[in-house]
């Protein structure tokens, strides 16, 4: 395998399912002169093996979003246009069965984002950009066109933007211009679709949209805190879309954020993701919550004990990483709710129980990673059936149902194939999961090696994840494969920080960046070297975001790696707790401080890799996305600067354009480039 396979991806990355059950509408993402295409395809669930799926669009487009209508006639989406990147994104719908695609008007709004069915289909709710502009100065119109409202690229920048807040910028997407809000749309069978009509205003962004039973009320998350920018809390409210007057509502507030609003088949209840504890840090995971959906009285936590998080948090780039997943909550009856829980890496659907006549939980049996796969979209039918799209083990995304095996537990149903086609002409990584002591307990390591290899020493790349709250899993990220058929052995530790193994595993990295996470790295290379698996003399280090952190950290605090590639890591605490766009926040959900009395510098510094810049003795590749507002260009500069000033083997690859996980969503000939560049280097300096 070679980094070339990036042009052959396939990645099968949204879907919707009929409600009937019979068919399933797939997103299906591949390259096309290195642009991003996709386009929906319909897929038979009723065939007794996978079928060749029917094509419902085509073209040089971006489409995705599909939902089906209720009367599963139609389909609506988003559309995009590669190779008209000045083009908004526009609401789209398109027959089932086939037929002509109607782009929606688009008066009145910019580039839509999300999209509902009414409960009757014969309207849309969808969030899209809205005027006025935030922060602009000057000729608004002109940025309009420049910011990829209809006009040239070449359209001069504003005047100026005068800044009062600090969410004027969010990576991916770049200044925050103008906000989301939500619009409705009536279709139904007419020929010609109704003007959007604009429900909602004011300062603040609109997203999870659901339509209540009653096909007048619509839910959505928003944080209309006056001080959102600094201590963000989103909440669900309810506004009347038939009420030109009508007020937003707040109907579920939570300790922490809430999310993905879900109604009861009979509109009483409202179902979210969140937290109730107060003000949570990021060692409580966020579970299923349910309130009364008039926001008469608080929410309850639907196994509160459970302390696995809700979505799908396991770190691979199999499940495409270029749009936002949907892991519930469903509702399947008025007593059972479907999320998707990540447990030790595995990403599974599991019901929840509730009791409607008094607003309880009822038991919910603990998950248990049953299966080696990773949930990354769920659609469920009218009768309760489960349809992801996942991988299995290590093989990529494709679309399943969830079936009763003959012993009665849990089976997985594949319907298409090609997902994972491209996979099919390279030797897949063995991947083993072990567990290494560790000084805080065993460290759940997946090792992958090439395959039909005896298990002696080779050499071996440790391959640190991001957040610090990712978690590895059984299906690998791309580069690992691309190591591994290299000849190289991988080492994947959930050190401690990592979530999915619950509150305890997770605590004692809080605030000690560089301490305990550290130690289990080391820990996880000393077990693979006393088994006979990793040659103590050629040991490399790669991470990403917080992976790329603790690379810059190790080779700072030890001599025993002979190479490292560090990506869009962070350097230097203090400047990036202002320097990154959710700094503030972020800094105090991880206990890592803030840079605001001596204490708090003391704090960050003693948490920053530039503080041991001097011991750096490791050749070091720094690879950067330009345009990356998480961890922006600053730290990659200040790490560079020092290093080649102190005279030691460094480079800096800077990638314009390109936002934080570029390595997994930037543009194709620059992912070929990097991933070229990571093998290279290794190859280089471990032989």
């Amino acid at each position: 395998m070679s980094p070339d396979v990036i042009r052959r991806q396939v990645v099968l990355e949204e879907h919707d399912v009929a409600p009937d059950g019979r068919v399933a509408i797939v997103a299906r993402r591949r390259v096309r002169a290195n642009r991003y295409v996709a386009t929906l395809d319909v897929v038979d669930l009723t065939a007794a093996r996978p079928a060749r799926p029917r094509p419902l669009t085509t073209g040089v487009v971006r489409d995705g979003r599909p939902r089906v209508s209720p009367d599963g006639r139609t389909v609506a989406f988003v559309r995009s246009w590669p190779a008209d990147p000045d083009r908004p994104a526009a609401l789209c719908v398109v027959p089932l069965a086939g037929g002509r695609v109607r782009v929606l008007p688009q008066r009145g709004h910019g580039a839509v984002a999300e999209l509902a069915w009414s409960p009757d289909g014969t309207r849309l709710a969808f969030s899209a950009d809205a005027d006025p502009p935030r922060f602009l100065v000057g000729d608004v119109a002109a940025v309009d066109r420049s910011a990829g409202r209809g006009g040239r690229r070449d359209d001069p920048a504003p005047l100026a933007r005068r800044i009062t807040r600090l969410d004027w910028r969010l990576d991916e997407v770049g200044h925050r211009d103008r906000w989301a809000h939500l619009f409705v749309v009536a279709v139904g069978g007419a020929r010609r679709a109704s003007v959007p009509r604009r429900v909602t205003h004011g300062d603040w962004g609109v997203g999870g949209i659901a339509w209540h039973p009653d096909g007048r009320t619509v839910a959505f998350v928003a944080d209309r805190g006056e001080a959102a920018d600094i201590r963000p809390r989103p909440t669900i409210h309810a506004v009347d879309v038939d009420d030109p007057r009508a007020e937003p509502r707040e109907v579920l507030a939570l300790g922490g954020p809430a999310s993905h609003p879900a109604y009861s088949p009979d509109g009483r209840w409202l179902a979210a993701v969140g937290t109730l504890e107060p003000d949570p840090h990021d060692d409580v995971s966020p579970g299923v919550v349910v309130g009364p959906a008039a926001g008469s009285t608080p929410a309850v936590a639907l196994a509160p004990d459970l302390d696995r998080p809700v979505g799908t948090w396991s770190d691979t780039d199999l499940t495409g990483w270029m749009v936002d997943g949907r892991p519930g909550p469903v509702w399947l009856d008025e007593r059972t709710i479907v999320a998707v829980v990540t447990d030790r890496g595995r990403a599974l659907p599991v019901r929840f129980g509730f009791d409607p006549s008094n607003g309880r939980a009822r038991p919910t049996a603990a998950p248990g990673p049953w299966s080696d796969a990773i949930v990354a979209s769920m659609a469920v039918a009218r009768d309760g059936a489960v349809t992801v799209l996942g991988t299995l083990g290590g093989r990529a995304m494709e679309l399943m149902s969830l079936d009763a095996g003959a012993d009665g537990r849990p089976a997985w149903r594949t319907h298409t194939r090609r997902g994972s086609a491209w996979q099919r002409r390279h030797p897949a990584p063995r991947m083993t999961c072990v567990q290494a002591p560790g000084p805080g307990g065993p460290i759940e390591t997946w090792i992958a090696s090439p395959p039909d290899t005896p298990d002696r020493p080779l050499p071996t790349v440790v391959d640190i994840h991001g957040g610090p709250l990712g978690t590895w899993g059984p299906a690998p990220m791309l580069e690992v494969m691309l190591l591994v058929g290299r000849g190289y052995r991988v080492l994947l530790p959930n050190i401690r920080g990592s979530a999915s193994f619950g509150r305890d595993w997770i605590r004692p990295q809080l605030g000690d960046w560089g301490g305990v996470d550290a130690d289990d790295v080391h820990a996880a290379v000393d077990h693979a070297i006393a088994v006979g698996l990793s040659d103590p003399g050629r040991l490399g280090l790669l991470g990403l975001s917080y992976g790329g952190f603790l690379v810059n950290w190790l080779v700072g605090t030890s001599d025993r790696f002979r190479a490292a590639v560090s990506e869009n890591g962070v350097v230097n605490q203090v400047s990036s707790w202002a320097n990154s766009d959710t700094g503030p926040a972020y800094d105090r959900r991880a206990r890592m401080g803030a840079p605001l009395d001596p204490e708090g510098v003391a704090r960050l510094w003693r948490q920053s890799p530039l503080a041991h810049v001097a011991a750096i003795r490791t050749p070091l590749l720094v690879l950067q996305g330009e345009a990356d507002l998480r961890c922006p260009p600053a730290d990659g500069e200040q790490l560079f600067v020092a290093l080649r000033t102190l005279g030691r083997t460094v480079e800096y690859v800077l990638y314009p354009e390109e936002s934080h996980v570029y390595a997994a969503a930037g543009r194709p000939d620059r992912r070929i480039d990097r991933m070229t560049r990571v093998l290279g280097w290794f190859d280089r300096f471990l032989g």
